[in-house]
């Protein structure tokens, strides 16, 4: 096993049924993570079919053969843990992290809904309408909140992160028991998952309690993505939205190459450079000294096939957007043009330090990370170099991602308006 400035021990094995378990105990810690990964996100959805991988995240805690409807909380929250789950464009997890003796419970909970979870008509009505309300709370009626629906749409012409994660509610409304059922039965299965348990257990316990709860579930259909590519952006795609805001906003994204990609860690840090803290490039130069945003970040989302780098802003009273966005490249020009500063890299390696430490303090934090390397990298013991290869990157490396990504007219560029401009321009 590699190992870098900080180092987890761990151990893997795989199921007969394909199952992939990756361990890391702590005899210190007073709680056991247990977070099962399911490599199926919004991109394995089918146009016309949009939603289902989040929805899931729904149905998963509507009961299974064992566990009847809402009770895989009240047994979590009885023994004195916690639960949730989150859904991506490439993966969905679920995960408790409960007093170390009650890992048996929290295992039994997982493998429970993977074998039997229970779909039938009254719990994908009531779920669907769960999350046709959560899109309405969250995308629909939030400013700015089809922002990132928005971006996607239009740097993703054929790959599926054209659509949203969370779905279309005409699609929603369109699925059937049936569709709900193979949804599942190709994608929550053992040999599309993986099992990651860290924290305060002995390991051999455990690898019995695995081998018993999950050792007899039935392996899936393999699956087979055909990949996908986008041509890449041409010139300016610009698109204006009228909505219910106080102030503009400007978002402005750049495809960038996948989270596997050798130019990730430069780019992650260039981001950090722009926008992380008060005292980062774009803050200093929007905010401060011209006082024409409010806010301004910089962000590249994990995405396993392609990525987006996107900066967006929140536009000052009585300034315009136009003149935000052009402060924006100027910037990026000005990374791409000059190496960043000794000083502003040491920041953002200091600042990548800490928030490593803080994300491998929790039981939870690790057990994340482990299946995130192994379901996106196929070696977790990457996990172990991650921060090595973050504080590797040079100050002209940053700049070369910035020439080569950034500063282009290439870009997808969306204005948000308050509604108030709209009639003026209709007027």
């Amino acid at each position: 096993m590699e190992t870098g400035l900080i180092s987890m021990k761990f151990s893997e094995f795989d199921l007969d049924n394909g199952l992939h378990v990756i361990m890391s105990p702590d005899r210190n810690a007073p709680v056991a993570a247990v977070d099962l990964w399911y490599h199926v996100g919004s991109k394995n959805e089918e146009r016309g079919r949009t939603g289902f991988a989040h929805l899931f995240e729904h149905m998963m805690f509507q009961g299974s053969a064992h566990v009847g409807k809402a009770e895989h909380m009240k047994y979590v929250e009885m023994a004195g843990g916690i639960f949730n789950g989150s859904t991506t464009w490439d993966r969905t997890n679920y995960f408790e992290t409960v007093p170390s003796n009650q890992l048996d419970l929290a295992l039994w909970l997982e493998s429970d809904r993977m074998m039997s979870l229970e779909i039938n008509l009254h719990n994908l009505n009531n779920q669907r309408a769960v999350v046709k309300e959560e899109r309405r709370f969250r995308v629909d009626n939030r400013p700015y909140g089809t922002a990132w629906e928005k971006i996607f749409s239009l740097a993703f012409k054929m790959h599926p992160y054209h659509w949203p994660v969370v779905g279309y509610p005409e699609h929603l409304d369109a699925a059937s028991v049936d569709d709900a059922r193979l949804f599942f039965q190709k994608y929550y299965a053992p040999n599309n998952a993986v099992l990651s348990i860290a924290g305060g257990f002995q390991p051999s316990v455990a690898r019995r309690l695995v081998e018993k709860y999950f050792g007899e579930i039935r392996s899936g259909p393999g699956i087979q993505l055909q990949a996908i590519a986008d041509p890449p952006l041409q010139g300016r795609i610009r698109e204006i939205v009228y909505d219910n805001v106080a102030l503009p906003a400007v978002y402005l994204a750049f495809r960038v190459p996948a989270l596997t990609s050798q130019d990730s860690p430069a780019l992650n840090l260039a981001a950090d450079i722009l926008s992380r803290g008060k005292s980062s490039r774009l803050y200093r130069r929007l905010v401060y000294d011209k006082r024409i945003a409010q806010s301004v970040e910089a962000v590249q989302p994990d995405l396993e096939d392609a990525g987006v780098f996107m900066v967006n802003a929140v536009v000052s009273p009585g300034r315009m957007a136009e003149e935000v966005e052009t402060e924006i490249r100027k910037e990026l020009r000005r990374l791409a043009d000059r190496f960043p500063e000794k000083s502003e890299l040491e920041k953002v390696r200091n600042q990548a330090i800490s928030g490593w430490v803080k994300e491998l303090s929790r039981a939870l934090g690790r057990a994340d990370n482990l299946a995130h390397f192994h379901t996106f990298y196929g070696n977790t013991g990457m996990m172990n170099t991650h921060l090595q290869r973050l504080l590797g990157v040079s100050q002209s490396e940053i700049s070369e991602v910035a020439k080569k990504y950034l500063d282009t007219e290439d870009s997808v560029v969306v204005y948000y308006l308050p509604k108030k401009q709209e009639e003026t321009v209709k007027a």
